[in-house]
């Protein structure tokens, strides 16, 4: 059996804990990796300079799969974000992340089983922004009050809100062929149409248009205010939420709430040529070095990173593996237990060691 190759990116503050509890398990399932190794974030910096080297882009671009800790991007590194210019880099342009209840997590409720497609390259979070009080800004609110007839205030910053026919979509295109693949059987677009005519009201026309080419998927939409009540009232009703950049990653937080933090938050940030799986959360680097954090929002990405390898039987073994480790709950990080100071709360790597236990025992 080939090995597949994997670049993998340790990231900042806990990354390097929770990556190497993952690959214990990942290596556990049987698949073969040949795992390329490579820093960035807070971790480059001294080295190369940069927090996000040229060379860790060219090993995914090689590699065509990533698995990712979590990366701080530092102040004053000429990056607003390191995740946002990786994802732009590579036009890894569609951010999947699953919402589902695990049996002895803290749920919301326990019949939650849905899907977040999120555009991740326009939108608001395109980095399109004038700060308040420079020419340019000044020049700008000049022009959209010429234009529109309408008064912006002097003292404004402003944020330019892109949202493309092309762009629309492949996300939509990309919402539908997920569906597909994974048995899903509805597609939800969210939008805010009613009042941003011109760019949400795009994003929906551009959305009909497409579920009309795909007619084997049920669609619809919801207003994304509408739709963060509907996921707390009536989840069962949804199945996959194809989201623009802002609302996708609203909803993401507020799903990752519904099932007990965001811990058991795992993600997939997906392009033409490859593909990067990270957990939602952030570095924590108040906890680094201290065997504490909960690794399975990177051990769920990994999941999903065998699914992306086509390596079915080990994915749902895997994540079999990880849900009977939830469900028992002994095994389990503070942050899954019912009291946040139970003493019997285990470490990140006395984790990995039940999940590969209970690999073992399916064997």
């Amino acid at each position: 059996m080939a090995k597949h190759p994997v670049t993998l990116i340790p990231g900042d503050g806990v990354g390097p804990e929770i990556c190497d509890a993952s690959v214990r398990v990942l290596e556990a399932t049987g698949v073969e990796f040949e795992w390329d190794v490579h820093q960035a974030g807070e971790a480059a910096i001294a080295e190369f300079g940069t927090p996000l080297p040229e060379h860790v882009l060219e090993s995914v671009r090689k590699n065509k799969v990533a698995l990712k800790g979590p990366i701080t991007t530092p102040i004053g590194s000429g990056f607003r974000s390191v995740n946002v210019a990786l994802r732009q880099s590579l036009d890894l342009y569609a951010l999947v992340r699953p919402v589902k209840a695990y049996k002895g997590a803290r749920n919301l409720r326990d019949d939650l089983d849905f899907i977040i497609v999120r555009e991740n390259t326009e939108d608001i979070y395109a980095g399109l922004e004038f700060e308040q009080g420079t020419p340019d800004a000044a020049h700008l609110i000049d022009e959209i009050s010429g234009l529109l007839k309408k008064k912006i205030r002097p003292d404004s910053g402003l944020s330019i809100k892109p949202i493309s026919i092309s762009g629309t979509e492949r996300i939509v295109q990309f919402a539908f062929d997920y569906s597909r693949r994974n048995n899903r059987r509805k597609v939800t677009a969210v939008h805010k149409a009613n009042i941003m005519k011109h760019t949400d009201g795009l994003f929906l026309a551009v959305a009909r248009q497409v579920a009309a080419r795909n007619p084997d998927i049920d669609f619809e939409d919801r207003i994304v205010d509408n739709m963060c009540m509907q996921l707390v009232l009536r989840p069962k009703e949804y199945d996959v939420l194809c989201c623009p950049n802002l609302y996708g990653d609203i909803i993401s937080d507020l799903g990752a709430g519904m099932i007990g933090g965001l811990g058991l938050a795992p993600g997939a940030n997906i392009g033409t040529n490859g593909a990067v799986f990270e957990a939602t959360h952030g570095s924590a680097p108040k906890y680094a070095g201290q065997n504490r954090v909960n690794p399975m929002a990177v051990m769920l990405s990994g999941v999903m990173m065998l699914r992306y390898l086509e390596e079915t039987a080990a994915a749902d073994a895997m994540e079999k593996a990880i849900a009977n480790v939830i469900a028992l709950g002994e095994n389990v990080t503070y942050d899954l237990k019912e009291k946040r100071d139970d003493p019997t709360a285990v470490g990140t790597s006395q984790v990995a060691d039940a999940v590969i236990a209970q690999l073992k025992a399916a064997v």
